[in-house]
């Protein structure tokens, strides 16, 4: 008993004649077997270098097939090329491949097809097993040890995705890192494949599929001037972003978050690591979003999760303005009732319409306040739930409030990172442009856009 195996090129017309007649020969002959190693076209000259190296053969043209005999040990006998093993099966078989040109020319197209996806299904099993690697910058303060639960217990990127995290910091904070890693070990989360500390920036972002930067400078303006925190977040921008560059995988996802500069540290990356792929890196706005449904749900008394489509626009952490034009109310309590997606637009039923000219829009500053408080529990919220859309998709019809790179939607500016109403789809995300913008809006819009470019 003898098994024949060929290698040869993906979109090789030759290799798919050869191939053919040795399908035919293992169907009808009982001790024949075929065994075929199909390479992709850019790998196969070194591979058929190596094959060769190794045996001892002289070879260079495609495909290369050899004969292994099963009851003997050691190298195989090399038949050689197409023209070989055609010789070989009409004097050993009496049987030979009346297959033209045509026919093999249209058999090598369908076998490279057929190539690239086995080679994409590959790739998509490997990535599920193979960890996902996590790194969060600035990771003793209180937002990373309440996120950390969150990406590990399956959530955020599903039950068959396990994920490596990388606490990243400055050495006085090496302690404190000790301790998040130990304590999270301790919890034995399932898809939590190791967590570590680090504290060397040359080693920062080494194959990182999801950066999340939580850095944050604590404001004083009463010590130094607004350009001073400016140019502290700069620096710090300055530092991350060539190391991105240089370590993290090319589709890697960069995540601004944290107390002040959101848009700022988003728009400094990209100025500072120009390779990284603008759409992936964005800032997060759910913090704000979520603070003010649940000022509009105390006035409506009603379940903060049924308030949905309250846009952020504008300077996350700084100038930014909240619009319910758009806003819904889903679950209230009241004469008219539906079904669990009956939705009625907010605005018609909060009767106090002056309320939100007295009190909610003025009130911005008690929210900016409120989200600056947080110990840590809504930013990591916030955090979790963008990564979640943003692998898993959005609601239907949700809008989403993001801070990215503007390309013009909305009159904005291109070039500066705004916050602005989006949906996320297929890994991707896209501003909601459809959207209506009322005269006020945009007027406000206005005024945002130009504090942002300042």
């Amino acid at each position: 008993c003898a098994a024949v195996l060929f290698t040869g090129k993906a979109n090789c017309p030759y290799y798919a004649k050869a191939e053919l007649l040795a399908d035919y020969l293992q169907t009808n002959l009982p001790n024949f077997r075929v065994h075929k190693i199909t390479q992709h076209p850019d790998k196969w000259e070194q591979w058929l270098h190596d094959i060769c190296e190794t045996n001892g053969w002289e070879h260079r043209q495609c495909p290369i097939i050899w004969r292994e005999l099963l009851d003997r040990g050691g190298k195989g006998q090399l038949l050689g090329g197409l023209n070989d093993f055609l010789e070989y099966a009409q004097q050993y078989y009496g049987i030979t491949s009346m297959m033209l040109s045509e026919e093999m020319l249209d058999i090598a197209e369908e076998n490279l097809q057929a190539h690239l996806e086995i080679v994409k299904e590959d790739e998509e099993i490997k990535s599920i097993i193979k960890p996902m690697q996590i790194w969060i910058t600035s990771a003793s303060v209180p937002l990373c040890y309440h996120l950390i639960p969150l990406l590990a217990n399956g959530e955020v990127f599903g039950m068959t995705t396990e994920i490596n995290i990388h606490l990243l910091d400055t050495d006085q904070f090496k302690e404190i890192l000790r301790s998040i890693v130990m304590e999270a070990e301790d919890m034995a989360f399932p898809l939590l494949r190791s967590i570590s500390e680090h504290t060397k920036l040359d080693q920062a972002f080494i194959d990182a599929d999801i950066i999340i930067v939580l850095d944050d400078v604590l404001l004083n303006l009463e010590v130094q001037s607004l350009e001073n925190y400016i140019r502290e977040v700069s620096e710090i921008c300055q530092v991350y972003a060539p190391l991105i560059e240089k370590n993290a995988k090319n589709e890697v996802k960069v995540i601004s978050s944290g107390k002040t500069f959101a848009n700022l540290k988003a728009t400094m990356l990209r100025t500072y690591g120009p390779s990284i792929r603008p759409e992936n890196i964005i800032a997060v706005a759910t913090s704000w979003e979520s603070a003010a449904k649940a000022m509009l749900a105390r006035k409506l008394n009603t379940n903060t999760a049924g308030v949905k489509d309250v846009i952020v626009w504008g300077n996350i952490t700084g100038s930014n303005y909240i619009d319910l034009s758009h806003a819904k109310l889903y679950g209230y309590d009241c004469a008219i009732w539906g079904p669990p997606n009956f939705q009625r637009p907010l605005l018609n039923m909060i009767y106090d319409s002056e309320w939100i000219h007295s009190e909610f829009l003025p009130a911005q500053s008690t929210l900016s306040s409120r989200v600056s408080r947080c110990t840590g529990m809504l930013p990591a919220h916030a955090v979790a739930t963008v990564l979640r859309y943003w692998y898993h998709g959005s609601p239907s019809g949700e809008i989403i409030s993001v801070g990215i790179l503007s390309e013009g939607q909305f009159c904005i500016p291109e070039g500066i990172t705004c916050s602005m109403p989006v949906r996320f789809q297929n890994g991707n995300w896209e501003v909601m442009t459809e959207l209506e913008i009322n005269e006020t809006t945009q007027k406000v819009l206005g005024r945002l856009s130009h504090e942002l470019v300042q």
